[in-house]
């Protein structure tokens, strides 16, 4: 008999798989992202339809597999509401749940990364799901150790207080003495707006204010620095921008 194992899970990834099966893709507290086969899950009456939905908060069982784990039971612990009814929300959660399957481990546990996921999750219940996605994206890579350093130029280590520039495949901001000719240069308050993202307090920060210029320049280089990373943009975003 197959041994079983109960995790405590986000849904972030789930497609058909033959007749009436989802393959899933689950981030667990208590071992990173899992990959599970969700057998009948499709039909309206299996006890797994309601639980093995996107950004569903569960208590999940599985069994082991030679080749992949099998999704046995499930308990919902929260259902999001407005990430399963509202298309906004739905298209900025589905990036951040890209975002998470692309950087977060397999198989090793990441209570951090897990802790943030749910504020996250939380937050676009509440907030603009825009500004929300924008920060969740900055503190996943974080969380995965990839993040852009914007505190100390990434060549001489000096500490930065003030302007910048942003060396994308460089991994962050130049000082004025070592900067490339394609550099970007940055405002003071440029770059406080992109450390604030990643300092972001979910559960005691207040509603995040931006003017709509550092909001597309945060977004602008956070996706210049994904597609130097990935080679590719990201599924989720064709989404985004239907709406």
């Amino acid at each position: 008999m197959a041994a079983q194992y109960k995790v405590e899970a986000l849904v972030l990834g789930a497609r058909s798989w033959g007749e009436a099966d989802k393959m899933m893709t689950l981030f667990t507290r208590e071992r990173g992202m899992v990959t599970a086969v969700a057998f009948g899950c499709r039909r309206p009456k299996s006890p797994l339809a309601a639980g093995m939905q996107m950004f569903t908060h569960a208590e999940v069982q599985l069994a082991e597999g030679k080749r992949m784990d099998t999704v046995k039971q499930c308990a919902i612990l929260h259902r999001y509401k407005r990430l399963s009814e509202d298309f906004m929300a739905m298209a900025y959660g589905s990036f951040v749940a890209e975002l998470a399957r692309e950087f977060l481990p397999e198989h090793a546990a990441e209570p951090e990364a897990f802790a943030l996921l749910l504020d996250v999750f939380a937050s676009f219940e509440v907030r603009n799901p825009r500004i929300v996605a924008l920060a969740a994206a900055w503190q996943v890579l974080a969380c995965s150790g990839l993040q852009l350093r914007l505190g100390h130029c990434v060549h001489c280590g000096r500490e930065i207080a003030g302007e910048a520039f942003l060396h994308i495949r460089e991994g962050g901001v130049l000082c004025k003495d070592c900067r490339l000719p394609d550099a970007k240069k940055l405002a003071g308050e440029d770059l406080g707006f992109l450390r604030s993202l990643l300092d972001l307090d979910w559960k005691h920060s207040e509603g995040i204010r931006v003017q709509r210029e550092s909001l597309l320049m945060a977004e602008q280089v956070l996706l210049a620095y994904l597609q130097e990373m990935l080679g590719r943009p990201l599924k989720s975003l064709a989404f985004i921008r239907q709406l």
